[in-house]
Order: structure tokens, then sequence, then C-alpha cells
């Protein structure tokens, strides 16, 4: 046994409660006081190390994202990108070979809301995953919904203030939600689906996964294509309509976090088909819209989605908040083999999701274990707040030189072994939109693909929200609906028209 175990009266070897220095704590039920009901004196040590501790024990939420849950998995490579070789496409160390595994963390989470609001809500849900590959870590950080509300980042805080709550009343409010949309045709698309059944998912492992912006594969030859990212799950998509979700609030408003959790303790490990759609790296003249634009969807009949290896998901956190709350992604956390595409909106998020990590969790917040690279890391970076490791000195770089280039011992470039991406670009810079946006065709093709109970539960659920909009913005979305599809358009007008003659009746 160790100086800080012993064992009990059954003889069970016991751990002793110690403080943040290793100090046995021999009465963790008084304070030292004068007396016994006397004032507490200053040199509590303990008491006030266990109240100052306890007083700073939340980081600051996240802006978005805050309700989350995660789990630890594994991701094993097909060695295939459909039936082709996956080095034609990608260098990707992680992809090659045939049954390769790597580590992963996903965290599944909600847009809107705070850290303990109902996993019920309608609204996107974050699936972010983090792969420990031998490269280093790769962040792949999308939703549950393919597409997304707008295109261009400068309009990201803007969307998020108008559904979070308002600022005088705290409460989340209609009005201002479609007051933004109406003035946003690009966001149709995605209305489309966060208003059908789709808007809610029944659980986390029930629902797909998607990286959303369009990125790039990088072969041996530095030859690029465009890439999308997709998890389907094997355990199938189920969804709630409004009414199942208004059931399961009323008895528990956590039942997305429990379903995982039990799920893996039980050993039902949720899998998902990890696959990627892959288009040549041009501007597509021949289709109607831009790939690069995030509220598009690439149909599927022209551009396949090709199975490249399966997600299991297999072992809980020990602690939730070191590893599900501080876990810290980034869409700009690729490997070799991995790029960027010219997505505007993914070029905002890479600036942005690093810069929040590094403002919520602290500028050494990869020297915490989830955030960790399973690979050495050896940079010349140093200090900061909470720093408690030298990058490198492990494997024998000299700690005296923490600069590049020297003679000293200090670290060296890595020897350039593969041929880099070089894409071309050219033109003026300039503030516009892009010149494909077609912002209705997709929002239309999905409204007519949907079921008929799928369809009934999208218009419902529109008119339940739009009847608390001033008439001008109901007017101005169903304008917009109109454009998607005329059925889509005069069902909610009708329906918003029924509202206003039931309340009237109501009032007479």
């Amino acid at each position: 046994m160790t100086d800080n175990q012993k064992k009990d009266e059954l003889g069970n070897q016991e751990e002793i409660l110690t403080n943040r220095q290793g100090h046995p704590i021999s009465d963790n039920q008084n304070t030292r006081t004068v007396g016994d009901r006397g004032p507490t004196v200053l040199e509590n040590y303990n008491f006030l190390e266990k109240i100052t501790h306890f007083d700073r024990e939340r980081i600051p939420e996240r802006v978005v994202h805050a309700r989350g849950a995660g789990a630890h998995g594994y991701f094993e490579a097909y060695g295939k990108v459909g039936d082709e070789a996956v080095s034609k496409y990608t260098r990707a160390k992680l992809f090659q070979e045939k049954g390769k595994i790597t580590p992963v963390f996903i965290r599944f989470s909600s847009v809107i809301h705070g850290g303990h609001s109902p996993e019920t809500l309608r609204d996107p849900r974050g699936f972010a995953i983090k792969f420990y590959t031998e490269d280093g870590n790769w962040d792949l950080v999308g939703n549950n919904l393919k597409v997304f509300f707008i295109r261009d980042p400068i309009k990201f805080p803007d969307l998020v203030h108008a559904f979070k709550p308002d600022p005088v009343t705290n409460r989340q409010d209609p009005n201002r939600i479609f007051d933004f949309i109406s003035h946003t045709p690009e966001a149709m698309h995605m209305i489309t689906w966060l208003f059908s059944p789709w808007g809610i998912p029944a659980s986390y492992r029930h629902m797909e996964g998607s990286g959303v912006n369009t990125y790039k594969w990088v072969n041996a030859d530095g030859v690029g294509h465009i890439v999308k990212y997709f998890f389907l799950p094997k355990q199938g998509v189920k969804c709630l309509t409004q009414a199942q979700a208004e059931e399961i609030q009323a008895k528990n408003f956590n039942h997305a976090t429990q379903d995982l959790y039990e799920a893996i303790a039980r050993g039902e490990y949720p899998e998902w088909e990890f696959c990627v759609q892959i288009m040549s790296d041009d501007e597509h003249p021949e289709l109607d819209f831009d790939p690069l634009d995030p509220t598009k969807i690439w149909p599927p009949d022209q551009f396949p989605l090709l199975p490249v290896g399966r997600v299991v998901l297999d072992k809980n956190p020990v602690n939730y908040f070191a590893e599900v709350e501080q876990a810290a992604f980034g869409t700009g956390v690729l490997v070799d083999g991995l790029d960027f595409s010219d997505d505007k909106l993914l070029q905002g998020r890479t600036f942005s999701y690093s810069d929040a990590q590094r403002y919520r969790v602290g500028p050494n917040y990869l020297q915490l274990p989830i955030n960790q690279p399973k690979t050495p890391v050896a940079t010349n970076q140093r200090d900061g707040q909470m720093t408690y490791r030298v990058d490198g000195v492990e494997a024998g770089e000299n700690p005296h030189v923490n600069y590049e280039p020297s003679s000293l011992g200090g670290l060296k470039e890595a020897p350039k072994s593969r041929k880099d991406h070089t894409p071309y670009v050219q033109g003026p810079v300039v503030r516009q939109k892009i010149s494909r946006t077609n912002d209705y065709q997709q929002a239309g093709e999905r409204y007519r693909t949907f079921h008929d109970e799928e369809r009934d539960d999208l218009i419902l659920n529109l008119v339940s929200a739009l009847k608390q909009c001033d008439a001008h913005i109901q007017e101005r979305m169903v304008e917009h609906f109109m454009q998607c599809d005329p059925e889509y358009g005069t069902r909610v007008r009708e329906g918003l028209k029924q509202t206003q003659e039931k309340n009237m009746h109501a009032h007479s």
C-alpha cells in the first residue's frame, strides 16, 4: 500500500482524502473556530483552499453548443473510398490501411440554449469528432443536419443573437428569429429541415452527423479534390414530433445524455458509417448552385456517399467536466492529406473556434488530456496561464533554446516529404455574394421529398411559431415559402389564417 492508502474495517483498501497539495485531511466536517461556537479563524487553510476552488469550478459556458454529451471510441478504416483506393484522393494516414484503428472522442450537443436546457428543444445538434491520429489531432466539427442557415461568416453573430433569448426579456422569441430569417432567404433550406421532425433527434445515437462545410482531400502528388463528410447511424435515424418531444420533456430533460451513457454502459455501442462525397476542385458551372455553399446539398445521385470507415463509441467519460466540458474543437485542426476549401463560412469558423477555446478554457487548452494529441508534441510556444509542461523537453529538446533556427540543440523543421497542394487563386478583392445563390430550389425539393407526416409536422411547427410573429414578418416568410414550393407557402398561409380566425372567434 502507498502512504495515501489504508484498509477499512472490512480489510478493503481505500484512498485517503487529501487536499490539492497532497496533505491528508483528517477532519473534513468542521472548520477551525474559537471554541465550538466561536468565529472562524483565518488560518483555515484547508477550508479556504476548498471553498476558493469551489468558487472557480465553472469555466465560461460555450456561447453556442453549451448543452452536450460525449464518449470515447475508435475509427476503423476500410482502406478504400467506395471501390477505389483511398490514396487516389488523400494521403491522410488514418484512411490508408484496411482495419487501421484511430482513437476518437465525439461531443454531441444542442446549439442555442444553456448547459442545463432540455434536450428536447427544436435545435440543430452539434456532431464534433476528434481523431487522435499518428500525425496529430484532426477535428471535424459539424452538425446533424447537412446544411446551415448562412453562407458568410460575418452573419454568424447576428444569426446566433436572433435565435438567442431577447436581451431584455431573456426569452427566445419567434418574432426575432423569423425577422432575421425573413431577411435571409438562403436560410430557407435549413429552416425546412429544422422545423420538420429532423429538428428534434430522438437521441444522439439515432442522428446523422455532417461536416456541413466543404473541405479538401490532397493526395501524394499534391492534387486536391473537394469533399463533404457524413456519419450515418447504423442504429437508424429516429426523430421526434413536437408532441412527442413535449411528452418526454415533461418527465426528463436529460433524455439524450442518459440514453447515450446507458447504451454504452450496457455494451450497446453506437456505430456510424463514415462516408464522403467527392468532387473535382473547380467551379462546376454545370451545377445550379456553388459547391462551396454550405446552404446546399450535393445531389447524392450525382455525387454518391462513399464509405471510408466506421466509427464506434465504446467508452463513457470518467469525468464529465474534464472530458466533455473541456473538450475543445476547431475546424482548422487538420492533418497532412486534409486541407481547407474556399468555403467562406469554413474559413470564418477556422479562426473563431480555436479563438473561443483559448478564451473559454485558456491558452494552454491543448495540454489537457482530452485535447492532447497522442503523438509527441514539440513546439517553441511557452508559458501562459496554467502551463504545466514544456513541449518536447521529455524527448530531449534543449530547454534553453525556445526559438528556431538554432545550432544549440533546438527544434528543427520537419523535412518535406510530400508535394504541397498549391491551389491557384486570382481575382479582385470584393465584398459580394456568390453568383449562384439559388436560395429556394433545394428547400422546395426537400419539402417535396418529405413523407406526408413529415410535411404535416413541418407546417404545424412553422405555423405554431409564426403565429407569434408580427403580420409583416408572417407575410415575408410566406412569400419565401411560396418561392420554395407553392403548396408549401399556401399551407403555411392557410394555417396562419385558420389560427387568426380561431383567435377572433375566441374573443367574439
